[in-house]
């Protein structure tokens, strides 16, 4: 049996492969090294996939968020090794994994849109150049928590009509000193933010709702995919929820760039399992 998984801020998303076949998706928190220790994955191990503690697995291909580097990588590694004991282990980055879900085996622009946001040119094979996403709070344009922050900074400022601030603290039911302390003062900020990109999917209609999406995903544009020179000729791909969810606006900021929108999915899962098929695993 091998055990393949994408890991989010938000989520992670495994999938049991035996004898070709690949089983129904389980999912447990998100899972980032950045905010995680190897023992606090290994607790939410315990906690969360239960189901498949003491099954034998003779690979366990991860990609996630966070692992851009050995030493976090390993963080994600000796986790996974304590909790399943695996025969063999893969590590790679949420990026290589959209990537190879996307391209397969063909050069293009891969993206990731979902809490955060990151983007890079796969050349068929490898991550040829990425421009770094530097995070929610320095990047991360379009990305959930970046959606979710220009949103409460609108709303808390009174820079959106009235009626869209009082239905939008009648949908939360919170108050703007909970907002502050949930930014602030709590674990994982990115995605709590990331939480209120689900409003502006309801409201887009509002103006200055629309604004803010239009305008985050030409940031992301502006400041990712258009320093890819590959970008003029190749298609660019995107996964993840907000990519799915915002498609239409999505698409239309790419083209309004003259760049052609290429596969849109929510999830890389699907065609990962179709990667690793076809390549052997």
């Amino acid at each position: 049996m091998i055990l393949l998984a994408d890991g989010g801020s938000t989520k992670t998303e495994w999938r049991v492969i035996e004898d070709g076949a690949a089983g129904e998706s389980l999912y447990t928190s998100g899972i980032n090294p950045f905010f995680l220790s190897g023992e606090d994955i290994f607790i939410l191990l315990e906690k969360e996939l239960n189901i498949l503690s003491g099954k034998s697995f003779s690979k366990v291909i991860y990609y996630g968020t966070g692992c851009s580097s050995a030493i976090k990588e390993n963080i994600v590694k000796r986790a996974i090794e304590k909790f399943f004991s695996p025969d063999e282990i893969f590590i790679g980055s949420d990026l290589l994994g959209a990537a190879r879900a996307l391209c397969q085996d063909e050069p293009g622009i891969a993206c990731i849109m979902g809490t955060g946001s990151n983007s890079c040119y796969f050349d068929g094979t490898r991550i040829a150049a990425n421009v770094s996403p530097l995070g929610y709070i320095l990047g991360d344009e379009g990305g959930a928590a970046v959606l979710g922050r220009k949103l409460v900074s609108g709303v808390l400022k009174k820079q959106v009509p009235k009626d869209v601030i009082e239905r939008f603290f009648e949908t939360y039911k919170m108050s703007p000193a909970d907002i502050l302390e949930n930014v602030y003062m709590k674990p994982f900020p990115n995605r709590f933010l990331g939480q209120f990109a689900r409003f502006l999917s309801s409201n887009s209609a509002v103006p200055e709702l629309r604004f803010i999406i239009t305008s985050s995903f030409d940031e992301f544009i502006i400041r990712n995919i258009l320093q890819y020179p590959e970008a003029e000729d190749l298609p660019v791909h995107f996964t993840g929820s907000i990519a799915w969810h915002f498609r239409p606006f999505l698409e239309e900021s790419l083209k309004a760039k003259n760049l052609n929108p290429g596969t849109i999915t929510q999830s890389p899962m699907e065609n990962l399992v179709i990667y690793h098929t076809n390549n052997n695993f």
